[in-house]
């Protein structure tokens, strides 16, 4: 990997104001998959690449990374930055809703990382639990969402989102089949082991 360029390619999204990952946040994943050594990742939600080109060093020979984006000129920009990343034999991105795209794959991931559009994020469980592997493991960005989703102020125009985020925790840690961590870290991270 091209760590020149990745720093360009975060500097970049920054100044576009483009949300990528936050640095304490990818410091935590950085951990987990160094340990999990995946050898397939699903990401929900491409942006510019930035996360999965994070990612792609932590898969193993051979490994691959999906990544599913909606917005056809974030797609063009993370083809752009993961050929600049030298790492495109890694990453294959499927252009389009996730909405649409996820029912179609069935594939088994060791790790799904959910980062796309918070009212759905109760969608994505459903169908990450359906292709997780039995040692898999699910990573949630921004599950506290700036501190609405634990407070009781629902007086603003995020209101549908907070309730997903706050119906996907719940079915999150009701979930029998699962351990599950929320981390104060970023804007909230919920990491979901399979037991």
């Amino acid at each position: 990997m091209n760590e020149i360029e990745l720093k360009k390619i975060k500097q970049k999204a920054l100044e576009d104001k483009i949300p990528i990952i936050m640095d304490d946040t990818l410091e935590v994943i950085d951990k987990l998959l160094e340990e999990k050594e995946p050898s397939k990742i699903l990401e929900i939600g491409t942006a510019v690449g930035y996360s999965a080109i994070c990612f792609s060093k932590y898969l193993t020979n051979g490994g691959r990374i999906d990544t599913i984006e909606r917005e056809e000129d974030r797609v063009l920009q993370a083809r752009d930055n993961i050929k600049r990343a030298e790492v495109e034999d890694k990453i294959n991105i499927f252009y389009g809703d996730a909405v649409e795209i996820l029912p179609t794959l069935n594939e088994q991931y060791d790790v799904v990382f959910i980062d796309a559009a918070k009212g759905k994020y109760p969608f994505f469980l459903k169908e990450a639990l359906r292709m997780l592997k039995s040692d898999g493991m699910i990573i949630a960005d921004n599950v506290l969402y700036k501190g609405y989703v634990m407070s009781d102020y629902n007086k603003h125009k995020q209101r549908t989102a907070v309730r997903n985020l706050r119906e996907f925790l719940q079915e999150l840690q009701n979930n029998p089949e699962l351990e599950v961590e929320i981390l104060e870290v970023g804007d909230g991270l919920a990491i979901a082991r399979k037991k």
